[in-house]
């Protein structure tokens, strides 16, 4: 079996050798359970609230080449601190014959085993929420002072040793001709190209782009205005245009704008990775179209119909989406089904773990070689690089004993209580939201096959089947969906 290792760190505040501990901890984990690691992709102060992370986007797309069967995170908030996110990214790999496995959490492949991970996940989004209020604590004190907050610095300014802004004057020169030249009629892309003819450069030393001029011509810091979050403080900081013309750019720039294009949100369509053809099973996409009255159709159509490969029609998005949610909620109905869930999801808490005897067998193997060198020392076989070498056995096997006693004292992350508490709250979900079906669609549904008469929806609850009849799918009401 092959495997990379995905790590990663959130700030700058936490040090280098986080990583290196991530990266330890995954190859003991993979030499312990016979994994040969191949690669590893790491992310460095970039926070996993966010799918924006370059080498974690290069190791998605690296599976579809089919280099590897395992992702090997240290803990799961590693991978994903966003349960959307998670899901959506798991599936691929999944799709692609990849798994993702935690080196410090004990979690089933089995059904049972994903709610169990969707647990541990939402925890994990619990804590980033809360660490991010005590950030934006912080932050906001720092704004009420009209102070800067980090990042990269605005065109135009400098920041000086207390946090504050102060005015940058070759940058602002800069600032002010755009500005100008735009009051005068010329357009963003001529402005561009009229600061990179003459070699100047954004505050990062590259060219100014559309998007660049885009930005600068609609910040109101450039009028003395500070904002960050909820706060704006008006004449707060050192102003570099004038209000007559930003105003009257502000004017021209409503005039100019152009309606937006349209773009489809993959997350509006809630079975997106989990709905598949019947015909051909190849995975439905949402798309939507416009009739000649200017109304909006939304629907999932197979992928391989675009190329004629499949003969399967579309289907609206409302009504499959409403009559798997439907048969979600008569599952959660099920009270003995519900009771037997709880119990194998806090059986598996208590699976063998496979992480003490390889911990055992790595102390005795220690010790093995501390009492070798023992002997050889009363011999009268000793060196100054014997002494090194039982030194830092002892120390090996210290660390060992104490990863040893952390595993042994390890309680149930869940008591029953907990989790029927948790299985339950998703029949209290406020069903109008996308948020709730969305969380009951990534907690329950592993996939549904599609068919012109029926659909099969499977469960993560020992891949249990549920279909949904034709009737089903063209009576579905979304209103009629309430929780029992």
């Amino acid at each position: 079996m092959k495997a990379v290792i995905y790590a990663r760190y959130s700030s700058d505040n936490q040090r280098e050798e986080s990583i290196d501990g991530q990266l330890r901890e995954c190859m003991e984990y993979a030499k312990f359970n016979g994994i040969d690691v191949v690669n590893s992709y790491i992310d460095r102060a970039l926070s996993a609230k966010t799918d924006n992370r370059p080498n974690f986007q290069r190791m998605i797309k690296d599976s579809y080449k089919g280099l590897f069967d395992v992702v090997l995170v240290w803990k799961l908030d590693r991978f994903a601190r966003n349960r959307y996110d998670s899901a959506h990214y798991k599936t691929i790999l999944k799709r692609n014959g990849v798994r993702v496995l935690s080196a410090k959490e004990t979690i089933s492949e089995g059904a049972e085993g994903i709610l169990l991970e969707s647990m541990l996940e939402g925890y994990a989004e619990y804590y980033s929420i809360e660490l991010a209020e005590k950030v934006k604590r912080g932050l906001t004190e720092n704004a009420l002072k009209a102070k800067a907050n980090g990042g990269t610095c605005t065109f135009g300014y400098t920041v000086d040793s207390d946090r504050h802004y102060q005015i940058d004057p070759p940058a602002a020169l800069i600032v002010r001709e755009v500005f100008q030249l735009y009051a005068d009629g010329k357009t963003m892309k001529e402005i561009k190209d009229i600061l990179n003819a003459k070699g100047l450069t954004n505050s990062r030393g590259k060219e100014f782009t559309f998007n660049t001029i885009q930005r600068m011509l609609s910040n109101r810091k450039y009028i003395g205005e500070y904002h960050f979050g909820e706060v704006t403080i008006p004449d707060s900081m050192p102003a570099i245009v004038d209000k007559e013309l930003f105003e009257k750019v502000q004017k021209m720039l409503v005039k100019n704008k152009k309606a937006p294009s349209r773009h489809k949100a993959e997350d509006d369509y809630l079975l997106t990775t989990k709905l598949f053809c019947g015909h051909c099973g190849a995975i439905m996409n949402g798309e939507s179209g416009t009739s000649h009255t200017n109304t909006t159709y939304r629907y999932y159509k197979c992928v391989n119909s675009r190329k004629k490969k499949c003969k399967k029609k579309p289907i609206a998005k409302e009504k499959i989406e409403n009559a798997v949610i439907k048969r979600i909620m008569q599952f959660l109905e099920d009270e003995k089904a519900i009771d037997e869930l709880v119990e194998r999801i806090y059986e598996l808490q208590f699976a063998e773990n496979t992480y003490i005897p390889k911990l055992e067998e790595q102390i005795t193997e220690t010790q093995k070689r501390i009492d070798n060198l023992i002997k050889a020392a009363e011999q009268g076989f000793v060196s100054e690089s014997s002494a090194k070498r039982l030194k830092e056995l002892e120390e090996t096997k210290k660390q060992q004993e104490i990863a040893l006693i952390q595993e042994q004292i390890k309680t149930p992350l869940f008591t029953t209580d907990q989790i029927a508490f948790a299985i339950y709250k998703f029949r209290q979900l406020d069903l109008s939201t996308r948020e709730a079906k969305q969380a009951l669609i990534d907690g329950f549904v592993n996939a549904i096959y599609l068919y012109d008469d029926h659909a099969k929806l499977i469960l993560n609850y020992k891949n249990d089947t549920k279909t949904i009849t034709l009737d089903e799918l063209q009576g579905s009401d979304f209103n009629s969906v309430t929780a029992p």
